[in-house]
């Protein structure tokens, strides 16, 4: 479960106040444009409560009272201290009940799909990030990062201050008007997600900026002080974009109508439906299943088919694929291999559709990855019956031999891939630098954090981040993905191989790629496993 804390008081007026000189209340915000014209502050919390039946509102007392409703409860707090102290003791209850927590600005506007995102993200922390757009025409930076002088960031984005340092996969540094940042390339929008393991990290880091809130001004955000805290405590904190969904923070009625518009361009469902695909696919999955299953499966989903019927629909065109195998004929081989294509589309939409439908369950869990093998497996069988009936090969004993060996080796290759997962989950992260909170600039941080990535570039750490950097380049990224032999790309061989050839070509293809991919997955495993 994750417990959801909305945060009531955002930073002081910043950039352009609105009249009056304060932001108005998320509470007193109108999103006129939504059916039932909803508050701002209404749709976050009916959002929050998809999460959790009783959110956390964090409100000046003076507000408190426009944030109660019949569910949830609002906690008062009269400044950022306080606001820091009742997320620490939140934090430390949500860590005792084994819960995850979601912290949200209670002047978001964001899609749910966003939020959904955000949750079920792999890092165990996660930041919401925007940058500034780059102008293709500007000069380049000539100072070396390296080289570079902390400072107090005094630019604004979407009313936000641009005061974090975002690298390629997390957050490197962060500022606020007593902490200096090197070269601050990102504004921290407020959305912030942390696994039960960081929750400790947590409550300990906001107690301590509680002391050190005098240091702070208006413009710092609560949830930039606690990335500030978590990043100083040696947490990786991810950080994302918004990508192809909307989040604003709204703190006027003006900005408030100018979102909804913005808001109402973005098409949620079509994001929704591309998050369903896997973003690690293979190549022929990438583009030869995933450019049209997604479809197949949105369509599967909006008429109540469950993911597990569709995994079913995929074992039956599995099983039928080896009974066209078993009959030995050339057309046999052909329609086999048109089902064996179709199982294994359907066997990648339905774990599209658990995505887009959110049905996710142990038993389809479970369904999904015995029956792939089942349906493989099933499938040489066939091959190696069709081989024998049709009386090319003698007796078949020399095609139910290979048929034999491509069943070991694909049976050891995923007994070391499952094996090193379990194995690679349980290994201790290596740890980041840590920097005290009263320290005023990043340097020390930033030296240190040099120094690990120098000593993670030597030996077989320095070779494994060469490849790991080659893998930006495309080609080099696909054929990365192809020498592993997927499950794609194993039933595209099947299916090619024994429509065109026999099925002795089909195992020896199976048993050269799959003794290559074995060979180099071990490798990587080894070196993964000494460095």
């Amino acid at each position: 479960m994750t417990r959801v804390v909305l945060l009531g008081a955002p930073p002081g007026p910043i950039a352009f106040p609105p009249p009056g000189g304060r932001p108005a209340l998320s509470a007193a915000v109108t999103l006129t444009s939504l059916p039932g014209a909803p508050t701002a502050y209404d749709r976050l919390l009916t959002q929050a409560a998809a999460l959790d039946p009783e959110p956390t509102t964090i409100a000046r007392p003076g507000d408190a009272a426009a944030y109660h409703r019949p569910y949830g409860r609002v906690v008062e707090s009269r400044d950022v201290a306080g606001d820091l102290r009742a997320l620490a003791d939140v934090a430390e209850a949500t860590e005792a009940a084994g819960d995850n927590l979601l912290i949200l600005p209670a002047d978001s506007l964001v899609h749910d799909e966003l939020i959904y995102q955000i949750t079920k993200a792999k890092r165990a922390a996660l930041a919401l990030i925007a940058r500034p757009e780059r102008d293709e025409n500007a000069p380049v930076e000539e100072v070396p990062i390296e080289e570079a002088v902390p400072e107090i960031g005094s630019e604004f984005l979407e009313g936000l201050p641009l005061r974090t340092r975002a690298g390629r996969g997390r957050i490197i540094s962060v500022g606020t008007a007593y902490h200096a940042v090197t070269r601050p390339n990102a504004a921290l929008l407020g959305p912030l997600h942390l696994h039960q393991r960081h929750l400790a990290t947590l409550a300990e880091a906001a107690r301590d900026l509680a002391e050190m809130a005098h240091l702070f001004g208006p413009e710092d955000d609560v949830t930039e002080l606690l990335v500030l805290g978590l990043v100083r405590r040696g947490v990786s904190v991810g950080r994302r974009g918004r990508r192809d969904l909307f989040f604003r923070r709204v703190r006027s009625q003006a900005e408030a109508d100018e979102a909804l518009a913005e808001m109402a361009g973005y098409d949620e469902d079509r994001a929704r439906l591309d998050n369903a695909v896997k973003g690690a696919d293979g190549f022929f999955t990438t583009f030869f299943v995933s450019t049209y299953s997604r479809f197949i499966a949105r369509w599967a989903a909006r008429r109540g088919l469950t993911p597990n019927q569709v995994t079913l629909i995929s074992i039956a065109l599995g099983l039928l694929a080896a009974g066209a195998f078993a009959t030995g004929t050339r057309w046999g081989g052909v329609a086999g291999g048109v089902l064996i294509y179709f199982a294994f589309v359907f066997d990648c939409v339905d774990g599209q559709v658990a995505r887009y439908a959110r049905k996710f369950g142990v038993l389809g869990a479970w369904l999904d990855a015995t029956f792939d093998r089942f349906k493989e497996y099933a499938v040489f069988v066939g091959l190696a019956v069709g081989a024998t009936v049709s009386g090319q090969f003698g007796d078949g004993e020399g095609v139910w031999t290979l048929a034999l060996v491509a069943l070991a080796l694909q049976s050891v290759k995923h007994l070391l891939d499952f094996s090193f997962g379990a194995a690679n989950r349980r290994r201790a992260p290596v740890p980041l630098p840590t920097l005290d909170l009263t320290v005023a600039d990043d340097r020390p941080l930033r030296e240190a954090l040099e120094e690990r990535r120098a000593s993670r570039s030597t030996g077989v750490r320095g070779l494994l981040r060469l490849w790991t950097k080659a893998g930006k380049f495309r080609p080099v990224h696909w054929a990365r993905k192809m020498i592993v032999f997927p499950i794609g790309e194993r039933f595209a061989a099947i299916a090619i191989t024994a429509a065109i050839f026999d099925p002795r070509v089909t195992f020896l293809t199976l048993i050269i790629w799959g003794g290559v991919a074995a060979t180099y997955t071990l490798t990587g495993r080894l070196l993964r496993s000494l460095a």
